[in-house]
């Protein structure tokens, strides 16, 4: 997918980049694989917000991406590529030989009219799902899984995908995008290539009303609310906040360590560098 530009005819359109969906699917979604998507506006079960600045936007479908793929020694014909609005990935549509329909997280360099598979016998190709231990060492996947049978739960954002570095015993070595290497069990099931639209980070939406139709609002600084608000709040006149960055309710925003699962640390091998300035 290539990037769309646009000329300064309106302040709007100043400095505007989006990504060019001229070669996507132009219908609507394969309807018995949606369901409504009803938003919480950031708000629990209770009512009470959580997660703030968010509500509104467009009216959405949510498509149900199959992550598990355990459709197997069947071939299934790629019939279109199509936007979805819930992920940042394109997904594609894929019948099966049985006449089922499924849909997948597309690839890079896959289009209508390709055959994929799922299961030990299939090809190493681009979009075809095996186990970890049938994959060659040096393969970049995606959608792995952490647990076998459990659905792919890593990389599954566009551009992205892990290294394959491998093999040690029952498990598999994985390099993934933040530099951190762990073992997965060797069983769990992973998709061949690097996923579709990498210029998603590269989009600059322009102006504020695009937020809105995302379901974004406007986000208030906390060193410009009053101390009763904020942590960061309060003050004569403009100031830094007095503190270090810190969330409204204290926790803190920037370096501090939040990850406390030790039940899974002996299967990180190396741990992610720091991120550069």
């Amino acid at each position: 997918m290539a990037l769309k530009t646009y000329k300064p005819y309106t302040k709007s359109n100043r400095g505007t980049i989006l990504i060019d969906r001229s070669q996507l699917w132009k219908g609507k979604p394969y309807k018995p694989l949606t369901n409504i998507n009803k938003s919480s506006r950031g708000r629990n079960n209770l009512g009470r917000i959580t997660s703030r600045n968010t509500g509104g936007g467009h009216k959405q479908r949510y498509r149900e991406v199959d992550f598990y793929r355990r459709k197997f020694d069947m071939i299934g014909d790629v019939e279109r590529i199509e936007y979805d609005p819930n992920r940042s990935c394109h997904i594609m549509l894929v019948k099966f030989e049985d006449g089922k329909k499924y849909y997948y997280l597309a690839p890079q360099n896959i289009k209508a009219g390709d055959k994929i598979q799922n299961g030990p016998n299939s090809e190493i190709k681009t979009g075809n799902c095996l186990q970890l231990k049938d994959i060659p060492v040096g393969m970049n996947v995606h959608n792995v899984e952490i647990h076998p049978g459990a659905g792919g739960k890593i990389a599954r954002s566009a551009g992205t995908s892990v290294v394959i570095t491998g093999n040690d015993g029952n498990y598999t070595l994985i390099k993934m995008t933040s530099g951190e290497v762990r073992k997965i069990d060797s069983r769990a099931m992973a998709t061949i290539g690097v996923l579709s639209n990498p210029d998603q980070k590269n989009i600059k939406i322009g102006k504020a009303g695009r937020s809105r139709w995302l379901g974004r609002r406007p986000h208030t600084r906390g060193v410009a609310m009053n101390p009763v608000d904020h942590p960061l709040g309060g003050g004569e006149g403009k100031t830094a906040g007095g503190r270090h960055p810190v969330s409204r309710t204290g926790q803190s925003a920037k370096g501090l360590k939040t990850r406390d699962n030790k039940r899974t640390d002996k299967y990180i091998i190396r741990r992610r560098g720091k991120k550069r300035a």
